[in-house]
Order: structure tokens, then sequence, then C-alpha cells
């Protein structure tokens, strides 16, 4: 049976070319998605046209009774979304489950900060009274990736109908079924049904057509850098605003006068943890040389203790990378790296009695030169390379030698120390004492090639809104 996509809140079978699924723990089929057309989006678009007009017009608080209601329904299939997570994308069950609860509290979260939202009265400078107010953009286009759907889209879709936006939202081709769930559960909850749009499709194809097309306002995209650039070309064009949270290459760095225990338990899991496919991975770890050897030595024994298996059982802390073409990916930096000089520590290679599906062993790098492409590059796999250093200059040029600026941990019981480092390393969060410790009410985003605009937070609610001005005469 094909699933089918999703247009003005009705399920239709899509006229693009079926997207078939292998779950990647076997290699097995794992299902069959139709996706839409070019014909399919034009229609989606015009059936949509108009449905935010009136949506908007609800007071906010009427509008956050619908997004409670999404969060109980996901609540209610929540054992159902994280199965269906787990089996298009390889996470481990109980990662699955706690982001399932997690998608369920973003929808409260916007619910709350949707009734809560206040405009400004801005100071007169002559007789009159002026205010701002919030208004949607109208139409908008939401990409999301493969890694945490749960997440991801509960992240886009919430903040973008709370806004008062009608959404069209284009999955991944690799896990189309957990964007579809949430679109019709949207549904369900009473959300009127013009406003809901899932499209399945090529992300080349019909992910930039969404982008181009004259009638979406806004495009918000979570992905890769050199697709992020892409989206952000297209959309000059249209003089478009656009959100983009990409890629990372995120330094961890543990100083001398740390709490050893705490730091290998946070830098491990900063990148082993998800299988490392989070672009807050903590990829690149920087450890002062007087603590190097000893770090590096209990860090290989975390690293070869993890339970690798089926994603399915609740013992396993590592299951396969999402894709076979991912595994390839991850495995050819591995080599470029060892062509270059570098030496693997631990790991490196397909566990043995696992060759069916697509797991890869934690793996530790050294001896890489900050010039090559594994220290430059996104890996996105359970990849983690290590570099000694011996002071605090040092330390914050390695870590600021990266195109990218999304994350960073600082390890230190130094609060003096870690204050300044924060201030001088160039990412979007900084963690310390801690790696990894995402909240949906803290801004989220990078800077330089890690992307534009900030999601999450109550600025979330804004990044789907336009301001306006209002000026009365007295």
């Amino acid at each position: 049976m094909t699933e089918p996509i999703l247009i003005a809140g009705e399920l239709v079978e899509g006229s693009g070319e079926p997207i078939h699924l292998e779950n990647p723990k076997d290699g097995s089929a794992c299902g069959i998605y139709s996706t839409a057309s070019l014909g399919d989006l034009d229609r989606a678009l015009q059936s949509s046209n108009g449905a935010s007009d009136s949506w908007s017009n609800i007071f906010p608080h009427e509008r956050a009774r619908y997004l409670y209601k999404v969060a109980e329904l996901v609540d209610r299939d929540s054992e159902k979304l994280a199965n269906l997570q787990m089996h298009q994308n390889g996470k481990t069950i109980t990662e699955c489950r706690a982001q399932s609860k997690s998608c369920a509290a973003i929808f409260r979260y916007f619910a709350g900060v949707c009734e809560t939202q206040e405009g400004a009265v801005t100071t007169p400078r002559s007789n009159n009274i002026s205010m701002t107010i919030h208004e949607p953009y109208g139409l908008v286009g939401l990409i999301t990736p493969w890694n945490s759907p749960l997440t991801m889209d509960a992240q886009k879709l919430a903040p973008a109908i709370a806004a008062g936006n009608t959404v069209l939202l284009k999955p991944s081709e690799v896990t189309p079924g957990v964007g579809l769930a949430l679109g019709k559960l949207c549904v369900e909850a009473g959300i009127p049904p013009k406003l809901i749009n899932v499209l399945n499709g090529n992300g080349s194809q019909l992910g930039s057509a969404i982008v181009s097309h004259p009638d979406v306002a806004m495009v918000s995209f979570t992905g890769g850098t050199s697709t992020g650039k892409k989206i952000a070309h297209l959309a000059a064009e249209k003089l478009m605003p656009v959100a983009l949270e990409l890629g990372g290459k995120s330094p961890n760095i543990v100083f001398q006068d740390a709490n050893i225990d705490e730091a290998l338990i946070g830098v491990s899991s900063g990148i082993f943890s998800s299988t490392g496919q989070s672009c807050v991975a903590g990829s690149r770890l920087f450890v002062q040389e007087n603590i190097y050897e000893e770090f590096l030595d209990r860090l290989i024994n975390i690293a070869e203790s993890y339970k690798i298996g089926d994603p399915g059982c609740e013992s396993t802390e590592i299951g396969p990378l999402a894709t076979f073409r991912q595994r390839k990916i991850v495995e050819d930096y591995i080599y470029s790296a060892t062509d270059n000089g570098g030496k693997i520590l631990a790991g490196g290679s397909r566990p043995e009695g696992l060759e069916n599906g697509a797991f890869f062993e934690p793996t530790i790098l050294g001896d890489i030169d900050p010039r090559s492409k594994i220290f430059q590059e996104e890996v996105f796999g359970p990849v983690l390379i290590i570099l000694p250093f011996k002071e605090e200059e040092e330390l914050i040029s390695l870590a600021n030698n990266s195109v990218y600026g999304l994350a960073c941990g600082i390890w230190t019981n130094d609060m003096k120390k870690a204050w300044r480092v924060a201030k001088s390393i160039k990412a979007g969060t900084v963690w310390i004492n801690t790696y990894k410790l995402l909240s949906i009410a803290n801004p989220f985003g990078g800077t330089k090639e890690s992307g534009l605009g900030r999601e999450k937070g109550r600025e979330g609610l804004g990044l789907y809104q336009e301001q306006k001005t209002v000026v009365f005469s007295i």
C-alpha cells in the first residue's frame, strides 16, 4: 500500500515517482510513499490560497487551543510515532520515545507563546500613539531533514501555524512518514484543513520548486550548508525571507581543571549519541596537553563499550546510520583522513555480526591536520577527531578555524575562563560543563556557514511573522 500526500488537509495520491524505503537496520523494505509532482504543488498552493487570512484573524488564545489539542494527539500516538521514526532512520527506540515526548512539548510550548505574544507601544516623538503588531507571512514552506523528524518537523510546524500561516511541509525523502503523520494530527485536532499541506518528494526538484514559487512568502530550511546556500540564492531572486539551520563542526573543549568524569560523559554522548547524526555533534575535541593521554585512554574505553545493534532493543545504545549511503559517506571521510596521516584510535569499521544493516562503530581519530578535510567538513556520523592544546589563545584559534559556527562545549571549573572562552568562540550556542542540552525555550541557530535566523524560544514564533507599525495621530 502506498502512503498518500496531504493537500489542503485531504489525503490524495501524489503523481510523482513513489519513494521505496528501506529499514537501515537490515535493508528490508519498510514502506512506499507517493510523492508530489510540480502539478501537485500548484494544486496545493491553489487549494490553500487565502486560507491564512481567516486563521490569522482568530484570537491568539483560540488558535492556541488547537495546538494544545495537537499535543494531546501526539501523546496519544506517541509509541506509534516513535516506532515510525525508528524504522525509517534507525534511531534507537529509547531516543525516539524521548523525541516523541519532545514533539508534544513543542506544540504545547508554542501554544503558550501564541496566546501570550505581545506587541509594543513605541516611544512617541510627536503627538501620536504608535505600536507594533505581528502578522503572518501567509504561505510558508518548511523543509526538514531526516535525522530527527519528530522534533525538527514540530519545531517548524508548531510556530508557523501558531503565527497564523498556511504551511507547506516537505519532509526528507528518507523519513517521509513522521511529517505526514503530524499533518494528519493537525487536521484531526481541528486546525482548518486548507492550512495543512504535506508534500513528500525529492529535495532538489520539489524543494527547489517550493522555494522558487511566487506564492510562497517565506521558507524555513534545516539541512546541509550546500543546499542552504542554493535556497538562499533562490530566495534572493524573490527578496524572500528565509531561516536556514545548516551544518556544524562543533568544538568540545576540555581544560585540565575540568571534572574529568563529567567531561568524558558529555564528550562521548555529544558525538556518539544519535550515531553522530546531529547538527550540534561535538565532532572536534580539544583536550589540554596535561590531561590528554589519560583523557584519550578513558575515552577510547567508552567508545569501545557502547552496545551497537537493533534500534528496537531497549538496551541498544547506538543504532545504524540512517541510510547505507550515509555510511559510505562516513567511510570515505575516514579513508581521506588516514590517507593524509590521520590515525584510527578507536573503531573505524563496520561492527561484526551486523553486516546487513548500515551500522558503523564509534570512531576516534588522532594526528589530524587542521587543514584537512575531516577537520573542516561535517561528517554527520559517529566520528570524533581529537587534538591536544597548550594554552587558551592557541585553543581559541583552533576552535574558530572552521567555516561553521553552530555550537561549542567548554569543560572547566574556572567560571571566569569559561565566560572568557565562551565569548571568544564563534557559535550560536555554547554549553559550559554540559553538552547537547537542548530546550525548546532557547533560541537556536548558527553563525557563519551554520545558518541564518533563530528557531525555538519566543523568538521562534516571530520568525514566521512580519512586524507592522501602526500610528494614531492624537
